[in-house]
């Protein structure tokens, strides 16, 4: 069996390392993903996928990265249910990166 993806997007907001009790470092960042067809009304969708990334990755994508540059990830399909306050249960779908790879900063507006 195999879990593996390759995805390429411009990160939604600057990255922000926490560190969870055990002392790992942690950043969760969102990549926004242009489709490569068009919807009904000629237009192409974005989707905005969570991505997880601990220790090494984490830091080095929190110093260098900012909201907007572009980014590959390689990793894996994760998925997992938590409790909210309210105990209802939550299904999330996330990517666990085990590479991160800088492409592009986006351009500086004069």
């Amino acid at each position: 069996m195999l879990n593996q993806t390759v995805i390429v997007g411009r990160i939604v907001k600057d990255p922000e390392l926490r560190e969870t009790d055990n002392g790992s470092k942690v950043t969760n960042i969102t990549l926004a993903v242009p489709r490569s067809f068009k919807n009904s009304d000629g237009e192409y969708d974005t989707d905005f996928i969570s991505c997880v990334l601990w220790k090494g990755i984490a830091e080095s994508t929190t110093e260098y990265c900012k909201k907007g540059d572009l980014v590959g990830i390689k990793g894996r399909i994760q998925t997992r249910n938590i409790e909210l306050e309210d105990e209802s249960r939550r299904h999330i779908v996330e990517v666990v990166a085990e590479k991160v790879t800088f492409l592009s900063s986006k351009n500086k507006e004069a």
